[in-house]
């Protein structure tokens, strides 16, 4: 039986790849979370956390934030368009149950904007 846990090549691990996504990249947003997003060539999704001591002091509180959205990227990763994202909290997800930020997490994944395929020169992504 396979794990249902979320596989190496689906994180952002390396300092450039978060640097890159900070400065050229679309913006997401709700109200508990800023999603920062860009193309990719790997062909699948990728995710990086930023979740600071700001949103709160409590490490209890960011490890349990981080640990809800590693799971609504993982249902959603294979749905995803090959993007990298980094995920950024703001201080209201701290006071707000798992589910709103889980339903949150899950309409920011629909908003991302399709990207066009290649060799396509309609008006329109899909």
């Amino acid at each position: 039986m396979g794990t249902a846990g979320l596989p190496r090549k689906a994180r952002i691990r390396r300092a450039g790849d978060f640097a890159v996504l900070r400065q050229a990249s679309g913006r997401l947003g709700g109200r508990c979370f800023s999603v920062r997003y860009r193309h990719n060539e790997l062909g699948h999704a990728r995710l990086g956390l930023a979740i600071s001591k700001r949103v709160s002091k409590r490490a209890v509180d960011r490890n349990r934030i981080k640990r809800l959205v590693r799971e609504s990227f993982r249902r959603a990763r294979h749905t995803l368009p090959p993007v990298d994202l980094m995920v950024m909290a703001r201080d209201q997800a701290c006071a707000l149950p798992g589910a709103v930020l889980l339903a949150e997490l899950d309409a920011l994944w629909r908003k991302l904007p399709p990207l066009k395929r290649e060799g396509d020169t309609s008006t329109m992504a899909c």
